[in-house]
């Protein structure tokens, strides 16, 4: 292909690099010359062709390039970075009895449990036909026995950063020879507080991120041992790029489509009420959907359980999914939500944020979140892996902060735009 037909191949799947980069998309799985192993896995998965963000992204990470993938919600994102990270292991001498001892060759971080046993999950399946071991390092679960797990040797770590950090300090874990790290979704993380962790993380791995300048100096530094970072976000905030600035040399910014716009897929709905009037209006909204997977996201555990507690006396299948649950809780309604058990869902954002269930047909905002990141974070939860979605949010006149920001985002999306949120603040009070 010549150089306007890769332009025009970029253009056509919305794909935007920044940076040096001398790296081309991947058309189709064949042309990442991937080990028989991965391309066996990928066939039993049924990934037909790749979605544009893994057209993007892959090549750069079996290039050990550092990348910055900013995506839609449900890109595909995590076999965008699962597949180079297993290309990368295949790489490093196979380990030992006495080998496992340094520990994994890989680490990823993720922001909530939840989204942690999902990329286990999706890991799991791409690494089916290797004999690599996968441990899952969260919250929620006895740390001694997570202990045990990772004394045994493991190739792959999955965690949330607080109780990685645990590991570490109690000697439970160990990095030394891990120089490949995965931070998915960066600014959920950033905005959890985890950044002190995520840095703590870092600086237990045994590789810098302080590569020389340019590739003509990095040929002459062949001694150094330098770290693979690889940092995927919904999102650019500020306090992302601080950090990708401090911790990543020289990356690759891959944007696909709008950094922070919703989905195409996803059919947008804004209606305007009282706050008592919502309860009404959900139960007619979930009457429509009829048995199809519906999510409804509220602010505060309260409200869930209040929410829950109504649907569930009028006979709603629904499961109810925050913080203020166990584990075992939690994982007995994501389940059950899988398994079409429920096929309701309430939950808040901090226990909802790595959702990824299939064929959810229906997102319901009860309570309108307090900024538009989260907003389209929610809504993303619908409209994934090319099927169409429904998001209906109610909206309040306490809601007026995020008036504007979500005008534009519906504006953006060509979505109907509600007059109320059209008229400044100031005549709504």
């Amino acid at each position: 292909m010549t150089e306007r037909d890769w332009r025009i191949f970029r253009e056509d799947f919305n794909i935007q690099y920044k940076g040096s980069n001398n790296s081309l998309p991947m058309r189709n799985w064949e042309e990442g010359n991937f080990p028989r192993e991965i391309m066996k896995a990928i066939e039993k998965a049924g990934y037909k062709k790749p979605s544009p963000i893994q057209m993007a992204a892959i090549p750069l990470g079996l290039a050990q390039r550092d990348v910055i993938g900013v995506a839609e919600t449900g890109s595909g994102k995590t076999a965008a970075f699962v597949i180079p990270m297993l290309t990368y292991i295949m790489r490093q001498p196979p380990l030992t009895e006495v080998t496992y001892a340094d520990g994994p060759y890989a680490v990823v971080l993720a922001p909530t449990r939840e989204l942690a046993q999902q990329i286990e999950e999706e890991t799991a399946k791409l690494a089916e036909f290797t004999p690599y071991k996968t441990v899952s390092i969260v919250g929620g679960q006895s740390i001694e026995e997570q202990g045990t797990k990772l004394r045994k040797g493991c190739e792959i770590v999955i965690a949330t950063p607080y109780r990685l950090i645990d590991c570490l300090e109690r000697s439970y874990a160990v990095l030394n020879q891990c120089n490949y790290i995965v931070l998915d979704e960066a600014d959920r993380m950033i905005d959890l507080g985890f950044e002190p962790q995520v840095l703590g993380v870092m600086e237990a791995m045994p590789s810098t991120n302080l590569r020389p300048e340019n590739e003509e100096d990095e040929k002459h530094d062949r001694k150094a041992i330098y770290r693979t970072t690889y940092m995927f976000s919904a999102t650019m905030p500020m306090a992302v790029e601080r950090l990708a600035r401090k911790y990543l040399r020289r990356p690759i910014v891959v944007n696909i489509g709008n950094a922070g716009r919703a989905t195409d897929n996803v059919s947008q709905r804004v209606v305007v009420c009282k706050e008592n009037e919502k309860a009404n209006r959900l139960e007619q909204e979930l009457d429509l959907v009829d048995e199809k997977r519906a999510i409804v996201f509220v602010n505060t555990k309260r409200q869930c359980d209040n929410v829950y507690g109504k649907l569930d006396t009028l006979g709603y299948r629904c499961a109810v999914l925050h913080g203020g649950k166990s584990q075992e809780q939690r994982e007995t309604s994501i389940k059950g939500f899988r398994d079409d058990t429920y096929n309701i869902l309430i939950a808040t954002d901090v226990a909802g944020r790595g959702i990824d269930v299939p064929d959810v047909a229906l997102v319901i905002n009860y309570d309108m979140p307090n900024t538009i990141e989260a907003y389209t974070h929610r809504i993303g939860r619908t409209g994934r892996a090319g099927k169409k979605g429904t998001a209906l949010t109610f909206l309040t006149l306490s809601d007026t902060d995020v008036f504007f920001d979500l005008k534009k985002l519906l504006e953006d999306s060509k979505a109907p735009v509600p007059p109320e949120a059209s008229t400044p603040r100031t005549h709504m009070l």
